[in-house]
């Protein structure tokens, strides 16, 4: 008997009756052959994590612009959170930590630069729209190595379905969409006390009772409901009290954070930038790399140019944007 298949055996003594088990995948559209050390979502996560897309996260925005200072999230440190926290949640009811970790590290690949400011950019120029979690699954099916990662099923399934839009399959995969609430609920608010736009005798006291008074409360409370309320269930549940106070600091956080004022200035800037740099790879489709010319003629034009601006980190995108459209003399400034 190899690593693997001891593995294996584990999972079915020990993991939950509604988790998903390594040797039930419905498998991989291009089948492979078994590896002896790692079952089919270890190396689902393994691949991920090598995976280019990957390493650009720590250059893309989650909420404030990462140059505007260092201990501000990036995407990359959101996808870190999310991934231990799942695991968290994944470890208390028995699921399976490995599928879980997979489709945490993997929900954000195809998130665009400038965060959600980027993802209302694309979705407003391309005539298809934009999604993230599509454009994540796209990342892995498609514009990833050759031909896509081949990722299992339910690690697709997983990030295709995290944002809300649509239901998992797996339980694993819904404690990564309640995952991704957790983490940016709290950590948003984190930042934007960081960074001044939030006071703390501005966050809402009566949602505060119910949540916690700190960032580490906050987490811990949210956790431990959806964990009490799980534990022995066939799906992933949160209580009322917690569910609403939840609900209500997202809302609050809309209101102040990512819809305020403070972010109009930036918000046309970088919505400028990303707009501008899809018109003229729009008109000159032959000046990106090969990998997205081949594109143009499997799929057409807006779909390899969303492609490509969608990849984009933020500072590449601002220097491409410099090359084109700023003269030498004046980028030296």
């Amino acid at each position: 008997m190899n690593i693997r298949e001891r593995t294996e055996q584990w999972e079915e003594r020990e993991l939950s009756p509604y988790a998903a088990k390594s040797v039930n995948s419905r498998g991989r559209e291009r089948p492979m052959a078994a590896c002896e050390m790692r079952t089919q979502y270890q190396r689902d996560r393994d691949r991920i994590i090598h995976s280019k897309s990957f390493r650009r996260l720590q250059f893309k925005t989650q909420v404030f612009v990462s140059p505007e200072g260092d201990h501000y999230r990036t995407r990359l440190t959101h996808t870190l959170e999310v991934a231990q926290v799942a695991r968290t949640i994944a470890r208390a009811l028995r699921l399976n930590e490995d599928l879980t970790e997979a489709i945490a590290l993997g929900h954000d690949l195809g998130h665009t630069p400038f965060g959600h400011i980027g993802e209302r950019t694309l979705s407003r120029v391309n005539p298809d729209g934009f999604r993230h979690n599509e454009q994540s699954l796209r990342m892995v099916e498609v514009l990833e190595g050759k031909g896509g990662l081949n990722l299992s099923w339910e690690v697709r399934d997983g990030i295709l379905n995290h944002s809300g839009k649509g239901r998992a399959a797996t339980l694993e995969g819904r404690v990564v969409g309640k995952a991704d609430r957790i983490a940016y609920i709290n950590h948003d608010i984190d930042d934007a006390l960081r960074g001044g736009i939030l006071k703390t005798s501005e966050l809402p006291a009566s949602y505060l009772k119910v949540l916690g008074a700190t960032h580490g409360e906050r987490i811990h409370t949210m956790i431990a409901d959806l964990v009490a309320h799980s534990e022995g269930q066939p799906d992933i549940l949160t209580g009322d009290k917690v569910q609403e106070a939840s609900d209500a600091m997202r809302s609050f956080l809309f209101e102040r954070v990512y819809q305020d004022s403070w972010r109009s200035d930036e918000e046309k800037k970088c919505d400028f930038v990303l707009a501008t740099l899809y018109e003229y790879f729009i008109n000159h489709p032959a000046e990106m790399p090969l990998e997205f010319v081949t594109i143009v003629y499997k799929e057409g034009t807006a779909r390899a140019v969303t492609d490509y601006v969608a990849s984009m980190t933020d500072r590449f995108a601002m220097r491409m944007f410099s090359k084109l459209f700023i003269p030498d003399s004046f980028s030296a400034l």
